[in-house]
């Protein structure tokens, strides 16, 4: 998910020799401060653990000690990874034939931050991976002790779990990605798509360009997720990631009318006092709107609830990544004939752009994407 580019600094650190790595935290600790080095220490410790953690599936399968879900889960994993390769073109590498049980409810946890009165996340700059929008924690108190420090500073705070994030195919030579825990027991549509999204990122990733890349593996995922479960689930699986998706949709449309109204609240000359006062309403508003589904349509699940009770600027900040481009790499794979290896092509085209190339070519992607919504048939 978010945390990738930090994930593949570990993967170059573990690749590079313990005297690159202490070069790289000395001259850190002289250009940002020696804090930033024991976050970078964690980073890289926290990652190595969890690959040194996993374990080849099949010994987890044949283990007389694993739990009969656990080894059903496994060998339902392996078959989603075949049809990734088979039928999704991703690739066929060592990512997701190892799991690990992590003993915790997340792999890690990201801090991301916002000013009162916008949406842009703060940054933080590290040797080679550059500028991101968040920090990641492997424990969970720590990353909350960070939030802590940046809501002194008067910023707007977010800390939530991250259930996987990929290394970009980097960490492959130690085994690659694992499955995990934090996962492994989702429903089946979910795991497929999780797996589905998180391979992407090893077919083409655009350095710097969150939108791009997450919006490209969003896509994916989604028509990765039902192509699985048109072929292999069962009604039930099928029916009850229907439900999921369209909770999922219904979250997304209020989520983006919110951030919309947001914006542009944010960006009209009102003073700041009546932007804090309009700010309240539309947060009273988007949480109204919310009991109004799960109460009724969702039928009292509320799985959303914690999102929306802890809701603010940097939460929000964060979920446009996700979904910016999505419409506009739809139509594209329906341009290339719904042919995987020619729509990652045309992708890597487009990563291969620079960004304000590859922005105004997804732009003029989004009225086809619109157009053709109506007569597309399901992947």
């Amino acid at each position: 998910m978010t945390w990738r580019r930090l994930a593949r600094w570990v993967a170059w650190v573990g690749g590079s020799g313990l005297g690159v790595l202490l070069l790289s935290l000395g001259t850190l600790c002289l250009t940002s401060g020696c804090s930033s080095v024991g976050y970078l220490w964690q980073s890289a410790g926290g990652h190595l653990s969890l690959l040194h953690s996993a374990r080849p599936v099949n010994d987890w399968v044949q283990d007389p000690q694993t739990d009969a879900a656990l080894r059903e889960r496994l060998q339902l994993s392996q078959r989603m990874r075949d049809f990734a390769i088979q039928e999704l073109d991703l690739p066929d590498n060592r990512s997701y034939r190892r799991y690990a049980d992590l003993h915790r409810g997340a792999a890690v946890w990201n801090v991301v931050a916002a000013p009162e009165l916008s949406l842009t996340l703060q940054t933080w700059c590290f040797p080679v991976v550059g500028c991101v929008g968040y920090r990641g924690y492997f424990d969970e108190a720590a990353a909350q002790t960070a939030g802590d420090a940046l809501r002194t500073e008067g910023l707007e705070v977010s800390v939530y779990p991250v259930p996987a994030y990929s290394t970009l195919g980097m960490s492959n030579w130690l085994g690659g990605d694992p499955l995990l825990n934090t996962f492994i027991r989702w429903p089946e549509g979910e795991l497929a798509r999780l797996i589905f999204h998180e391979l992407s990122h090893q077919v083409v990733y655009a350095a710097g360009d969150t939108a791009f890349n997450e919006s490209f593996a969003t896509t994916v995922e989604q028509i990765g997720a039902q192509r699985w479960l048109n072929r292999f689930g069962d009604e039930a699986a099928r029916r009850e990631y229907a439900a999921l998706e369209q909770r999922r949709q219904d979250f997304r449309a209020l989520t983006g009318r919110t951030r919309a109204a947001l914006l542009a609240l944010y960006a009209s000359p009102l003073g700041d006092e009546a932007k804090r006062q309009r700010k309240a309403a539309l947060f009273a508003q988007m949480r109204a709107d919310y009991a109004a589904l799960r109460d009724g349509p969702w039928q009292g699940f509320a799985g959303y609830d914690r999102f929306f009770s802890q809701a603010n600027n940097a939460s929000l900040g964060v979920l446009g990544a996700y979904l910016q481009w999505v419409p506009a790499f739809q139509a594209l794979f329906l341009q290339e004939g719904e042919n995987f290896p020619r729509f990652y092509a045309a992708v890597q085209r487009l990563a291969d752009q620079p960004k304000p190339e590859r922005e105004r070519a997804l732009q003029a992607l989004m009225p086809a994407a619109a157009a053709s919504a109506a007569t597309s048939k399901e992947p």
